[in-house]
């Protein structure tokens, strides 16, 4: 996805730096093919269909970021429960030690749930900032299709 993500980025910003022809084509691989000469002059009509096409590009991408939103918050939560039932069962142990009644199982989901956390925050973050990004070029597509 992460690739994805960034192709489709760095693509919309060379159309609008003009570096590719507004009706060249995407693909997910990075893979542009133009379907006109890069000095011809774009016409409305190619940047409202290009604007179409990314706001439903813009729409696929908000939906993977809700689901990422959804999983970070369901580990988070399950992070934060599986914290506080060892803080429980540490705050219950004896000075006899550790190992009378201490779970190691909970200790190792505690630090798996932590250690997956950072991926999927990182993702969340990823997919975050490239809608964002996405909006500001809609922006400027629209912008040509009123000039």
């Amino acid at each position: 996805m992460r690739k994805r993500v960034n192709n489709y980025l760095a693509y919309i910003d060379k159309i609008l730096a003009h570096e590719l022809p507004v009706t060249a084509s995407f693909d997910a691989d990075g893979k542009y093919v133009e379907k006109a000469a890069k000095d011809e002059a774009p016409t409305r009509k190619d940047y409202e269909k290009l604007a179409e096409t990314h706001l439903s590009q813009i729409s696929f991408f908000q939906h993977e970021r809700l689901v990422h939103l959804m999983v970070t918050i369901l580990f988070s939560a399950l992070t934060f429960a599986v914290f506080v039932l060892l803080y429980i069962q540490i705050g219950g142990i004896t000075q006899s030690g550790l190992s009378e009644g201490f779970s190691w199982g909970l200790l190792i989901l505690f630090l798996l749930l932590v250690v997956l956390e950072v991926p999927y925050v990182m993702h969340y973050y990823l997919l975050e900032n490239s809608v964002q990004k996405m909006y500001k070029q809609y922006d400027e597509l629209l912008k040509r299709i009123r000039q």
